[in-house]
């Protein structure tokens, strides 16, 4: 049944019908070959062959949307610089490859950036990561740019925070949404097991590898028609596995082995 979200009807979105099976992603683009979430390594997923991307997002104080898994950039730049209390200016002052390998050198790309070199030569996962349980003004300038450049037909927006999704469904209810969970304590209890679909009304279960059960398939995919798409898979006999459970894609830190065994 169609859920409701103030005056307008949430209807499920598929994910993609036309797009072969399964789905592989590279996770933050490839980042067992290249610095995560930078220019390089969604360079190296599109020179691999790599259909899809998962990417993670942030707004800055200035209003631009980059592309960061933490917050706080320390972990990849060696220095503070907390991305939503920043300008722009600030954290593209930052290097953020040479943690890695010395041999890149790296800026905090923006997800504009990304789109206009990469354009529909992917199809992209975009996790947002900002915790708020209010609409934010991430959720608005993320569907205006998916719109600007035509990628409604090759994005999934996905959270662990399931009022972050339901703020982007209510905002482009045409772009396929994900919720994000898994089994450990860095996530309210009652977010566990999958549940903020109920506050979200996702399209998509994107489950921690672990949780895809033959009881959860059973749940989601049979009884409910929501696909599931697991994380973080880098094993090809892992992979081969999810899929012959029901899942419809895997995303994967080293995408190229488990793709070229898929097919």
């Amino acid at each position: 049944m169609p859920k409701t979200y103030g005056s307008r009807i949430m209807t499920r979105v598929p994910l993609w019908p036309d797009i072969p099976r399964p789905l592989i992603f590279g996770h933050r683009g490839y980042s067992s070959r290249a610095p995560e979430n930078t220019m390089a390594a969604f360079r190296e997923a599109r020179r691999a062959g790599v259909p899809g991307i998962e990417l993670d997002i942030h707004r800055c104080v200035t209003g631009e949307l980059v592309v960061s898994h933490d917050r706080d950039l320390n972990r990849v730049a060696g220095r503070s610089c907390i991305i939503d209390e920043s300008s722009l200016e600030a954290v593209r002052e930052l290097e953020v490859g040479s943690w890695f390998d010395a041999k890149f050198n790296e800026k905090v790309p923006l997800l504009e950036e990304i789109f206009a070199e990469f354009g529909d030569s992917f199809y992209y996962d975009i996790e947002i990561k900002h915790q708020e349980v209010q609409a934010n003004a991430l959720e608005t300038s993320l569907t205006g740019l998916i719109q600007r450049f035509g990628l409604e037909h090759r994005c999934m927006v996905s959270s662990f925070n399931p009022f972050a999704i339901r703020a982007f469904k209510h905002l482009n209810p045409r772009v396929p949404t994900a919720i994000i969970y898994s089994r450990t304590n860095d996530l309210p209890l009652l977010l566990r097991r999958g549940q903020g679909r109920y506050v979200s009304h996702c399209d998509v279960m994107k489950p921690n590898h672990l949780g895809v059960t033959a009881y959860a398939v059973f749940r989601h995919t049979r009884l409910s028609g929501m696909p599931i798409v697991p994380w973080t898979v880098d094993n090809v006999e892992l992979a081969r596995s999810l899929i012959k459970r029901g899942a419809q894609g895997v995303i994967s830190n080293d995408p190229e082995p488990i793709m070229n065994a898929l097919r």
